[in-house]
Order: C-alpha cells, then structure tokens, then sequence
C-alpha cells in the first residue's frame, strides 16, 4: 500500500481525537522527506516556508538549481482545476511560452495529493522563473513585453485541449458568486448599490461573444507581482492560481484594475495594451466593455481576498477596509473615469 495511502488512513483513524482544524502549514522537512523525494532532482539542500498566498510556497534549492513548491490550499480549487492549470502550463511550455512550469514525479504526475489535517491538498514542484520582479514595478518596456507576451499565450492557448473539468470565468462566477461572499461584510445600503451596479455590468458586457478568439483560456492574474523580468528584459510569467475559460480582454481588464490600485502611471496601462495590440488586436467591442470588466475583475479579486482573511486573518476585515474597497469601486464606474 502506498504510503500516503496509509498516512490517509492512519490521519482518519486518529480523526474522533483531533480537534478540528482551518488550516495547517506543512513541515518543510515532512515536505523534503515525503513529496520532494518523489521528484527527480538530486538531494534537496533547502526547503524553507516562504508565503502564504492563495496556496502555501515554499523555496525549494536541489544542487544548482531553484525550485518552487506549491501547496494548495483545502478551501481554494479543486483537484480538476489544479489538474487543468498544470496541464495548461505544461501545454504552454512545449508551444513556447515563457512560464514557469510544474515538474512530473518519478512516475508522472503533476500533483501530489496530501492527507493534511484539514482536508486533502495538492503539492506541485515548479521551475523557478529566472530573474525578479520589477524594482519600482513595470516601465513601459516591460509593460508592453508583458501585453505581447499575454497576447501570445491567449493565441496559443486556443488550441488547448485538457481532460480535467474546465473551470470558466463566466460573469455569474465573477460577479453573483463573489457577490455572495461579500455581502454578509455589507451594509444593506451597499447591498443595494452593489445589486444595482452588478446589474449595469451584466448589461453592459452582454454583447460579448464566447467565441473563439474572442473567448480563451485565460491567466486569471496578470500583474508585476507574477512576472519575472531578468538583466536583459527576458520574460517569465508564473501563479496562474486563478487561470480559466473566460474572455481575453478580461485579462487585460485584470491587468488595467491591478495597476491602477497599486496606483501605476497611466504610460505603463498604454504601454502594455499597445503591445497585447501589436501582437493580437482587440475588437472594437472588448475595448467598449473595458470598463465594466475592470469592476468585474475588482469585485473578483475583492471576493478572493475575503474569503481567503476569513481563514487566514479576519482582522483586516474591518469597516475601513471594505469603506477603501467600495469607494474604489464606485471610482471604476465613474462615467468621467478613463483607464488612460
């Protein structure tokens, strides 16, 4: 029997004794001993716990080279979506797009499924992305690599074919699904403008179609944060944590929102729209619902980030911050605002 296997029953045997739990961070040395073992890598010389993000990652160093362990969490995708996104990036890998891309085990798997306390999670060992992120985030060189580089990848990726469930970002997900998660957090004044502004997006983007190109696989989070750029401007893109079918400009979307809260000048969104246009352009109906994507891609990413400080750190989520969150919002649907 498999040692997982008997770990898995050993943990349910134990389980009328243990008290119930959110969330556990994995030894690193239980993680060198039982899942990098498994990888062919030579001996591992340091695995330290770097971040808990949207899953747990630590850095992993075997010989001369550098590696990336990614753990999911219990509460976030599922085992076919896991399964989906390292199938997608094995696929853009072999078709030449720069991403940094999950290992197989000895005996061919992309995932690892382990019996932690709280629940089943899966562990991933990736390739490092060779060079840093951006000191002082992106200038108008990397801005535009990274829209053509984007623009690359949604071509590509119109051809990937993948066994596991397809998880799609269909506006219901992104916005009635997240809207659920936020509104226990809501006033019912918010509640109300919030329903009446979901209302406007769905109106405004109805027209767009989900049809090749389109309609592709998407990264789910373009930003600075998960780009690497080396000394000469190579490109590495990596987390793509929240990938699926969804509209392409909801990518761009993405990008546009992320920057603009981080407060990035309006050069670097042209830079990199220009160079996602010199590559692959948009129609003129995914330029018109630009607007009302990026306040798709706010109440998203505001959603995610709730859920995830409900197991990891409620404390944040006080009035101030969801007060910052709205007023944010009410910004992006501004009739007088331009993402330009």
């Amino acid at each position: 029997m498999p040692v997982i296997d008997r770990s898995l029953q050993h943990i349910q045997s134990m389980s009328d004794h243990l008290f119930p739990i959110t969330y556990s961070t994995l030894a690193p040395q239980a993680l060198v001993d039982r899942i990098l073992s498994r990888y062919a890598v030579g001996e591992v010389s340091s695995c330290v716990f770097w971040m808990r993000g949207l899953s747990d990652i630590y850095l992993v160093e075997a010989g001369d080279n550098r590696y990336v362990l990614r753990v999911s969490h219990a509460h976030w995708r599922s085992k076919a979506e896991i399964e989906f996104e390292l199938e997608l990036l094995t696929y853009l890998r072999q078709n030449y797009i720069p991403v940094a891309h999950p290992l197989r085990t000895e005996d061919g798997q992309l995932a690892i499924e382990i019996p932690a306390l709280e629940g089943k999670r899966y562990a991933s060992l990736f390739t490092y992305a060779a060079g840093k992120v951006a000191v002082g985030d992106l200038d108008k060189s990397q801005a535009q690599r990274l829209g053509e580089t984007l623009a690359k990848l949604h071509n590509t990726a119109q051809s990937f074919q993948c066994h596991a469930a397809r998880p799609h970002l269909t506006i219901n997900y992104l916005l009635d699904d997240s809207l659920q998660d936020l509104f226990p957090f809501l006033s019912s004044s918010a509640r109300a403008y919030m329903n009446d502004a979901i209302a406007q997006i769905k109106e405004q983007i109805d027209r767009l179609p989900n049809t090749l190109p389109i309609w592709s696989v998407c990264w789910g989070d373009p930003h600075s944060g998960n780009v690497h750029f080396t000394e000469t401007n190579e490109i590495t893109l990596f987390d793509f944590d929240q990938c699926g079918y969804g509209w392409r400009s909801f990518d761009i979307a993405k990008f546009l929102q992320v920057t603009l809260q981080a407060g990035i000048s309006p050069s670097v969104r042209k830079a990199f729209l220009h160079g996602y246009q010199s590559t692959q352009p948009l129609e003129d109906i995914e330029l018109k619902c630009m607007q009302p994507l990026m306040q798709a891609a706010q109440i998203w990413s505001w959603a995610i980030s709730v859920k995830s400080a409900i197991v990891h750190n409620h404390s944040k989520l006080d009035e101030s911050y969801f007060h910052h969150r709205l007023e944010h919002f009410k910004m992006l649907r501004s009739p007088d605002w331009k993402p330009f």
